[in-house]
């Protein structure tokens, strides 16, 4: 029976149902990834008890103190803070996402009446913030005991809870005022009981900068920094540069110092990692710290994409963690956070390039290929490289502005361009085009990594509003056999000698050139290529996917040849050319030939190779 469309849904309101046991499990077991995570979480609440208490009594310092104790098998968190009262142990120690500290940062007045416990201003230097760090004392413990006494003098209390739902609250016989935490530790971690090492590790990792001492198991000498020098109001450069050193367990090749106060506050320093990066894939890591206490050494996303090769340690104090910790929240502070640390970058480098210029090309050159790369999508970087970046070119090493200088057009062949510049991309090429380049005002940019043609073009285009013309270094390029080999005319060979080279499956000229080499060859890239996918196609080396994009990508643009160009005015070519294909000198010729394609970087196919021997016994039987 169809159910009247007037007739009311029947609904009721339940309340959720929490399994406690099963919440402290998750807490102590998901949501922290690594075991030492209730080291910093502990030494941070003893840290807020400290700075609250500071906030009452100008005299007093503070101090924290961590104890192992193998044959109990339990580890202890000391501080001798504000301390807490029984109320509040029983309110806020149980109580999941209500912390004291949480509540004082937010001046919840509503909930919890700061004005008993502290001055409303406290909120600043403390750390606390989701009322959860407690439970990640679960991941090592079965069982934790808090001991508290309260500044005033209150009467000392004892909390005490295990993996069940209750909670123990009794006395304490503790008669100094602070707050002690002990971990009953789970037999699997009991090396946090025993291992002093590990433990000193984790404070140093966590709350090595703390503006308060941290001692392990009672020893006179602190187990935490305090101060580095990139904090000091004033840092020493040296000393900045030496800390990073030790903190990095890497020399620097640059130090870039940060304090920003507007629109949010950061201080600490980034460096150049001397590390070259693998590609363009890896990005920068900076250890960050949120009033102090180390978040994570791992943070990403806050330098620019561009710069992989930089490390570093930030205090971020208007950051948000994450509710575990472990990393910050993506926000809008976060954003401003990145801008500002970008335009420091930005500005830094700028200020070597004119004042410590020979600094900046070490850098350049270290990190060349990562700077080069990344400039492509990065407009602001490119400008910074416009004068500084040096291309390989066959007048040496040149930056974009020296290129463009020397490659004005000749206005006799150009009618429409302003500048020619000519590039090469193949490296095999690189010394038998120097040979050609050498005699000409123009040079030849080597852009032997597929990212600085692509460079090379974006930087000539945002350089100059005139007309500039890039060109391969290729007889087929328009006048560049004019301009750069000086032929006067090239024509092609007939078909005899077509047929005579057809072995070579390359394009024969004939042209009359000043230079002394009687053969000139040029090597076509994509031509190499795709002889090379021919073999492995031939070898069954090259899978049927891959196979028809190959052949798909050559359809669309077919891969030419290798050129050659007899030179007519050379004495021996001009007498070849003379006799005929069936002449000695044909032999020669065809050597010569095949010598220059090996110069220039062509793979000879065995039958090449083949007739050069006869050609050898050619001229032998000649002779």
């Amino acid at each position: 029976m169809p159910l009247d469309s007037a007739t009311p849904h029947k609904a009721k309101r339940i309340p959720f149902k929490v399994d406690i046991a099963g919440v402290i499990e998750i807490m102590g077991t998901s949501l922290y990834s690594h075991p030492n995570t209730p080291i910093r979480e502990l030494l941070q609440n003893a840290h807020d008890a400290i700075m609250r208490r500071r906030a009452r009594d100008l005299t007093y310092h503070g101090r924290i103190d961590v104890l192992q104790n193998a044959d109990a098998r339990t580890l202890t968190f000391i501080d001798d803070g504000i301390g807490l009262s029984s109320k509040e142990a029983e309110d806020y120690l149980g109580t999941l996402g209500i912390g004291i500290t949480g509540l004082i940062k937010k001046e919840a007045t509503d909930v919890f009446d700061i004005s008993m416990h502290s001055n409303k201003r406290d909120g600043g230097n403390l750390i606390g913030q989701f009322g959860i760090g407690l439970f990640s004392a679960f991941m090592l413990a079965d069982k934790i005991v808090v001991e508290s006494l309260r500044f005033e003098g209150e009467e000392a209390v004892r909390w005490e809870a295990g993996a069940g739902t209750d909670i123990e609250l009794s006395t304490s016989d503790r008669t100094v005022a602070g707050t002690s935490v002990t971990l009953y530790l789970k037999p699997n971690y009991a090396i946090f009981a025993d291992d002093a090492e590990l433990v000193e590790s984790g404070i140093k990792q966590y709350a090595d900068f703390l503006p308060i001492p941290i001692h392990l198991n009672q020893s006179n000498a602190r187990s935490n920094l305090i101060q580095a020098a990139w904090l000091e109001p004033t840092p020493d450069n040296d000393a900045v540069e030496e800390q990073i050193a030790s903190y990095f367990g890497e020399t620097p090749l640059d130090v870039i110092p940060i304090a920003v106060e507007a629109p949010v506050a950061i201080k600490g320093a980034l460096y150049v990692s001397p590390q070259r990066t693998p590609g363009f894939a890896d990005d920068a890591t900076i250890a960050v710290s949120v009033r102090r206490m180390v978040i994570s050494r791992h943070i990403r996303e806050l330098v620019p994409i561009w710069a992989p090769f930089l490390r570093g340690v930030l205090e971020l104090p208007n950051c948000s963690p994450t509710s575990n910790r472990e990393d910050l929240v993506r926000d809008a502070v976060f954003d401003s956070v990145c801008d500002s640390i970008s335009d420091e970058i930005y500005a830094h480098f700028d200020e070597l390039t004119r004042n410590q210029p020979h600094r900046w090309q070490s850098i350049l050159h270290w990190h060349r290929y990562t700077f080069a790369g990344m400039a492509i999508h990065d407009e602001k970087l490119r400008v910074l490289l416009s004068s500084t970046y040096k291309f390989i070119t066959s007048h040496g090493e040149l930056t974009i502005e020296q290129i463009l200088a020397r490659s004005r057009a000749d206005a006799l062949v150009e009618s429409e361009a302003d500048f020619v510049v000519w590039y090469n991309a193949d490296r095999r090429q690189e010394s038998w085009l120097n040979e050609f380049f050498s005699n000409s005002s123009s040079p030849c940019v080597h852009t032997l990594r597929s990212f600085e043609e692509t460079l090379l073009a974006s930087m000539l285009g945002e350089l100059t509003e005139e007309q500039v013309d890039l060109r391969p270094a290729s007889p087929s390029s328009a006048n560049f056999c004019e301009s750069i080999l000086g032929l006067d005319e090239r024509i092609d060979a007939s078909d005899e000698w077509h047929t005579f080279f057809d072995s070579l499956d390359s394009n024969i000229f004939i042209a009359s050139s000043p230079s002394k080499q009687p053969v000139i060859a040029f090597v076509n890239e994509r031509y190499e290529l795709s002889k090379t996918f021919d073999d492995l196609r031939e070898n069954g080396e090259l899978p049927k996917g891959f196979q028809r994009l190959i052949d798909q990508h050559f359809q669309r643009s077919p891969a030419g040849k290798n050129e050659i160009i007899l030179n007519s005015e050379h004495r021996l070519v001009r007498r070849a050319l003379e006799q005929g294909t069936a002449h000695p000198l044909a032999s020669v010729l065809r050597i010569l030939v095949i010598a220059a394609l090996s110069k220039a970087g062509a793979r000879i196919k065995s039958i090449a190779q083949e007739l050069q021997s006869e050609d050898l016994e050619s001229i032998a039987d000649a002779l």
